[in-house]
């Protein structure tokens, strides 16, 4: 409890820090401007996008929907930061070392080896439960699918582990 408050302190020290430096460096109008710019970029982009990624991955099986789910939001998060670089803003004409790489091609390449990882996780998961449902009889492979199995196998270690105790065995 104490780690968390000292926590909470440091924290509130860093905001009261930001706080001091845009009330005394930073144009209010400006500032006010890009906040609210800020606000209505989440609400009007970003959580409309999100959902819509939700929508359509929610007939995914739940492991692969956690990493398509992530993938996305990674791909999200590196092209919000690198947008202003793939559109040229501070790009100018006079000092052509400023922005001077191929940023968009950049950013395709980045999203490609997110979705590349992405795609080789789900390969990696499906080879795995393939090979685990070869190995075991047909009706347990029926009853993994459905979840049934792996209640059981649960239920099975609770008793025996319970059974243990009472006879003054191992945990």
């Amino acid at each position: 409890m104490k780690g968390r408050i000292a926590m909470y302190a440091a924290g509130l020290a860093l905001v009261a820090v930001g706080l001091r430096g845009i009330v005394l460096h930073v144009d209010a109008a400006g500032w006010a401007l890009w906040f609210a710019g800020a606000a209505v970029l989440h609400d009007a982009v970003l959580v409309p996008a999100v959902l819509v990624a939700g929508l359509l991955t929610g007939r995914l099986p739940a492991w692969y929907r956690r990493t398509v789910r992530g993938a996305l939001v990674v791909a999200g998060c590196v092209t919000a930061v690198a947008l202003p670089l793939v559109l040229g803003y501070g790009r100018r004409a006079d000092v052509p070392s400023r922005l001077p790489l191929p940023y968009g091609r950049n950013l395709a390449g980045v999203l490609s080896l997110i979705a590349l990882a992405a795609a080789l996780a789900v390969a990696v998961r499906l080879l795995r439960d393939r090979r685990a449902a070869r190995g075991a009889p047909r009706h347990a492979r029926t009853a993994e699918a459905t979840g049934e199995a792996t209640g059981r196998r649960e239920e099975a270690r609770h008793r025996e582990g319970s059974g243990r105790r009472e006879e003054g065995g191992e945990r």
